[in-house]
């Protein structure tokens, strides 16, 4: 129950395709290196460890005693998630470099508190939980979900923080951005397919 495959394979979808984390993550990893970024980089991976993990407390028990609840937030997850994904699939241009007016890193609580307002993450952890719930009790389903996103976002957030620099050096020109950009936006359309799985 605890590793579920489309369970990660829809996390993973969701999280490795760009968002405010991946382009923060990216930017940082390009500007500070790989070495300052790291506690931007492990607050990422807590804080939606947290938020998926709270989704799991109850959202997930109401959903399965739902069902019509449950297919109420698949189509507003995937909704939300396809939306995303025709703003990113539209774009044209690199988003602007990190902006930090400090000129440092993200720090990790900065990072955590970050995924309180990242619509993205929720909309993926709401999704996880309504579909992929396991009929645990809410403090199990909590902790599945909360080291599902966890352990897959490790691995994610590790690629885009490392690649940053490459990644930058490669996709100034705006064409590069708009085809790389559209390649995202196919994986972050296939994870809104993925909920109705």
């Amino acid at each position: 129950m605890f590793l579920d495959p489309l369970l990660y394979s829809f996390v993973f979808l969701g999280l490795f395709s760009p968002g405010p984390n991946v382009i923060m993550l990216t930017a940082s990893g390009a500007r500070f290196g790989f070495r300052r970024t790291v506690p931007h980089l492990f607050g990422v991976v807590a804080g939606v460890g947290i938020t998926a993990g709270v989704t799991g407390f109850g959202v997930g028990a109401l959903v399965l005693a739902n069902p019509v609840l449950g297919l109420v937030l698949r189509l507003l997850a995937a909704g939300w998630i396809l939306f995303m994904a025709w703003s990113y699939f539209n774009a044209t241009r690199r988003p602007a470099s990190d902006t930090q007016e400090t000129g440092q890193p993200m720090t990790l609580l900065q990072a955590v508190l970050f995924q309180w307002i990242n619509p993205k993450v929720w909309a993926i952890a709401f999704a996880a939980s309504a579909g992929y719930g396991a009929g645990l009790s809410p403090s199990l389903e909590g902790l599945r979900l909360g080291l599902a996103f966890s352990s897959v976002n490790l691995g994610v957030c590790l690629f885009w923080t490392s690649a940053g620099a490459l990644l930058t050096a490669l996709l100034r020109a705006p064409h590069h951005w708009k085809i790389f950009m559209r390649v995202m936006a196919g994986l972050l359309a296939a994870s809104a397919l993925m909920v109705f799985i």
